[in-house]
């Protein structure tokens, strides 16, 4: 399995795309936190938060993670190197956790350079380093968790087709219903006391709480189980190709 794991991330490498992936997250992220004029501008606020950064960053991994998703069964499948994979002794399940771990390290490698705003706005700050670390570290513990839950639906995506366009809208379209839909039925309260329940079933909520700095179980919980889900449904999947 490790030699599956290592094959994924060399392959996202061996191409363009893990280093556009990559590129493009710190390069949209720089420009609109620091250079243009909008909302999300850190330097025009005159207040030295991560607010901005933890904000904006789930629309951009909304659009990037399935990007790193879309080819890693789509492209397989269209190749015919799929079905030469399921000869492998390997279980599905190792199949795909290998898959998903190789997408969580390229997710990783993006995350890590953005640590670098912590120092800027820790130096910033007057005074400096007034910042509160329990909330950064629980934005960040939030961001990581909210990415890897679009990697696993990602990857189902991928397994339900050979084309990667489609896996990669398709896994944007969940991503984007998970993180906003429940929002929008708790704030149009369409279903009176049952919109608090469903507000808990969306991405946002879970993902607000731990940037609060209250890390729970809970929460944690959440993106956890939604990984499993995602993941067992693309075991289930690719079972069925196998024929097992």
């Amino acid at each position: 399995m490790i030699a599956l794991i290592l094959k994924e991330i060399r392959s996202f490498f061996s191409s363009l795309l893990g280093y556009v992936v990559v590129s493009a997250f710190l390069l949209i992220l720089g420009l609109f936190l620091w250079v243009f004029d909008v909302g999300w501008n850190i330097l025009s606020h005159g207040i030295a938060t991560l607010d901005s950064f933890f904000t904006l960053a789930p629309w951009v991994l909304i659009f990037l993670v399935p990007a790193i998703t879309m080819r890693t069964f789509s492209e397989e499948r269209r190749s015919g190197t799929l079905e030469l994979l399921l000869t492998h002794p390997l279980r599905e399940g190792q199949i795909i956790n290998a898959k998903f771990i190789g997408a969580v390290v390229l997710i990783l490698m993006a995350l890590i350079p953005t640590l670098w705003y912590v120092y800027l706005i820790g130096y910033l700050g007057s005074p400096q380093w007034n910042l509160d670390m329990g909330v950064v570290l629980g934005s960040y513990l939030g961001l990581f968790l909210l990415s890897t839950s679009m990697a696993s639906i990602g990857i189902f995506a991928s397994s339900l087709t050979k084309e990667p366009l489609l896996s990669f809208l398709f896994a944007m379209i969940l991503s984007t219903i998970g993180y906003i839909a429940f929002n929008a039925v708790d704030f149009f309260n369409l279903f009176g006391s049952l919109d608090l329940l469903i507000l808990k079933l969306g991405f946002e909520h879970h993902y607000r709480n731990l940037s609060s700095g209250l890390i729970d179980s809970k929460d944690i919980g959440y993106f956890l189980l939604v990984n499993v889900f995602f993941l067992r449904s693309a075991v289930f999947v690719l079972a069925r190709q196998r024929g097992s």
